[in-house]
C-alpha cells in the first residue's frame, strides 16, 4: 500500500467557503548502496554465471538497470566525493585515496546529498565506509549525516595489509559510532551484517520520516572478509561468497521497505565506486566485457552495475542504455524531492526523464574522465570514447594474486588519441580514430573547453574553476 499522506490545510479564512489547498506528498525516502571495488559483471544481471544475486536481480526486474552508468572516478575518495557534491572530483581538488591521519578532505564548505536533503527535513544516516577524510572537521557527522556507524577509510589501511613493513605502516582500523571510536577491527567477518543490522534499524526508527539512507559497503576491496552463513557459498571463491552476503544485504534492506509499508516511497539506487582491483587475482571482481579495471579511465575502471527501483514512480523491467554519472544523482534527487541544489557550482545534470523513459537523450554533451592529479585521460561523447596520451597501469594478459596478495601492475602508454565505438565495440578492442577525423576534431574541442574549466595536468593547463580541498593545521 502506496503510505503518502496528503495533508489538506484548511485556512481559517477557508473554512467558511469549504476551500483548502492541497500540500504536495511526503517527498520520498533515498537509498543508495554504494559498494567498493565490484566489477561490471559481479551481478547476474549483468553477466555473472558463477554469484547467485537474487535480490539484486529481483531489484533490476522490478526497476531498471542501467548498462553504461559510470563512477565519477576510478579510485575511492574521489569517485565518493563526485556522489555526495554531484561534482567532478577534480572540482574538488579531489585526487585518488585519503591516507590515515591525512590534514585533507572533502572541504565543508562544499554541500554533500546529506545536507541538501536535511534542509527539507530529512533524517540522514551513513553505515559503512566514509574515505572523505578522518580528520573530526571532515567526518560524517560534520558533513550531513545525523547517524555514523562504519570506518573512516578503506578496509586495507590497517597493520594486516600485504604490504605492511616494506611499504606501508598502517595503525588499528577503528570502527565509529557517530564521533566516537567503539571499537578496533581485527577481524571483518561480521562487517556487512552489522551495517546492514544499522541499516534496517535506521528505516524502522524513521519510517515516519522522510530518509536518506547512504550504505557504503566497505567489501568486496580486499581484504575479502565473509559471515559464516555465506561461506563456501558460491562458484569463484571468496570473492564470490562476499557478493552474495552484500545481495542478501540488499535484500534485507528491500524486506525493511516491504515491511514497514515504504516500498512504493522509496527510491533505492545500487552501485560501486569504481572496477575491480585486477592485480588482486581471484580477491578480485570482473569487469568483463570491458577493458582493464581499477585505477584507469578506461570502461573497466568506471563504468559500474547500476540499479535503480522506485516501484511508485518507475516503469518496472527496462534497460537504460544512455550515459550517464554518479555526478548525476545529486540534482535528480534535488528534482523529485524538491530539495535546492548547492550555491556552489555542480556537475552532474538531472536525469529523471530517463529513468522514467519520457527521454532518451542525454542533457549532459558529455562526461570527462580524469585521474592521477587532474589528468583528463578521456571522453565519452554519445556512443564515442575518445583517450588523450596518458599511462595507465594494466596486468597485460598475466594472471593476478592469489590468496590477498596482489601482483604488480606493467605500465602501458597510449601514444596518440584512440577512439572506439562503445555501441559496437564495448571491449575497446579497435581504435576508429582514423576513420572518423571529424568525431576526434569534435571531442577534441570539448577537451580544450574543460581543460579551460578544470584543467589538465598533462598539457599543464590550470582550470578557473576548481575549489579548494578541505586541509586542516
Amino acid at each position: 500500500m502506496n503510505r503518502s499522506i496528503f495533508l489538506l490545510l484548511l485556512l481559517p479564512g477557508m473554512l467558511a467557503c469549504g476551500r483548502y489547498e492541497v500540500i504536495e506528498e511526503r517527498p520520498p525516502n533515498v537509498i543508495i548502496i554504494f559498494t567498493d571495488d565490484q566489477g561490471y559483471q559481479d551481478v547476474g544481471s549483468f553477466g555473472a554465471t558463477d554469484i547467485e544475486t537474487p535480490h539484486l536481480d529481483q531489484m533490476a526486474a522490478e526497476g531498471i538497470k542501467l548498462t553504461d552508468f559510470y563512477a565519477a572516478q576510478a579510485v575511492c575518495s574521489a569517485s565518493r566525493a563526485g556522489l555526495l557534491t554531484g561534482c567532478y572530483p577534480n572540482r574538488l581538488g579531489v585526487h585518488g585515496a585519503f591516507m590515515p591521519d591525512s590534514k585533507k578532505g572533502l572541504n565543508p564548505s562544499e554541500t554533500t546529498l546529506a545536507e541538501m536533503l536535511k534542509e527539507i527535513d530529512y533524517k540522514t544516516g551513513i553505515f559503512g565506509k566514509w574515505h572523505l577524510g578522518d580528520h573530526p572537521d571532515f567526518m560524517p557527522i560534520k558533513q550531513g549525516f545525523d547517524e555514523y556507524f562504519g570506518i573512516p577509510y578503506s578496509n586495507d589501511m590497517w597493520p594486516l595489509h600485504p604490504q605492511q613493513g616494506p611499504v606501508f605502516n598502517f595503525g588499528p582500523l577503528p570502527l565509529y559510532e557517530n564521533e566516537t571510536i567503539i571499537d578496533t577491527l581485527s577481524d571483518q567477518s561480521n562487517l556487512t551484517s552489522q551495517i546492514t543490522e544499522r541499516s534496517v534499524d535506521f528505516i524502522k526508527k524513521n519510517k515516519d520520516n522522510p530518509f536518506f539512507l547512504y550504505i557504503a559497503h566497505p567489501q568486496p576491496h580486499v581484504p575479502l572478509y565473509v559471515s559464516d552463513k555465506f561461506k563456501g557459498k558460491s562458484k569463484r571463491g571468496l570473492y564470490g561468497d562476499v557478493i552474495m552476503e552484500v545481495d542478501w544485504s540488499v535484500g534485507q534492506v528491500l524486506a525493511a521497505l516491504k515491511e514497514y509499508e515504504l516500498d512504493e516511497d522509496t527510491l533505492v539506487i545500487f552501485t560501486s565506486d569504481n572496477g575491480p582491483w585486477l592485480s588482486y587475482g581471484d580477491h578480485a571482481g570482473s569487469a568483463y566485457p570491458l577493458r582493464e579495471g581499477k585505477g584507469t579511465a578506461l570502461e573497466g575502471g568506471q563504468r559500474e552495475p547500476c540499479i535503480i527501483r522506485y516501484p511508485g514512480k518507475i516503469k518496472p523491467g527496462r534497460v537504460i542504455n544512455v550515459p550517464m554519472m554518479a555526478i548525476d544523482i545529486m540534482p535528480t534527487l534535488a528534482h523529485i524531492t524538491g530539495a535546492a541544489l548547492p550555491a556552489n557550482k555542480i556537475d552532474g545534470k538531472n536525469v529523471w526523464d530517463i529513468w522514467t523513459g519520457t527521454s532518451s537523450q542525454s542533457p549532459q554533451e558529455a562526461y570527462y574522465f580524469y585521474y592521477h592529479v587532474n589528468e583528463l585521460h578521456g571522453i565519452r561523447y554519445g556512443k564515442w570514447k575518445l583517450y588523450f596520451p596518458h599511462s595507465y597501469r594494466s596486468l597485460n594478459g598475466k594472471p593476478g594474486g592469489t590468496g590477498g596478495i596482489p601482483v604488480d601492475y606493467e605500465t602501458n602508454t597510449i601514444e596518440n588519441v584512440e577512439l572506439y565505438n562503445l555501441s559496437t565495440d564495448i571491449g575497446e578492442t579497435t581504435d576508429v580514430a582514423a576513420e572518423h577525423p571529424e568525431i576526434v576534431a569534435k571531442i577534441k574541442l570539448l577537451g580544450d573547453a574543460i581543460r579551460a574549466e578544470l584543467g589538465d595536468a598533462l598539457t599543464e593547463k590550470e582550470g578557473t574553476g576548481i575549489r579548494p580541498i578541505g586541509v586542516v593545521e
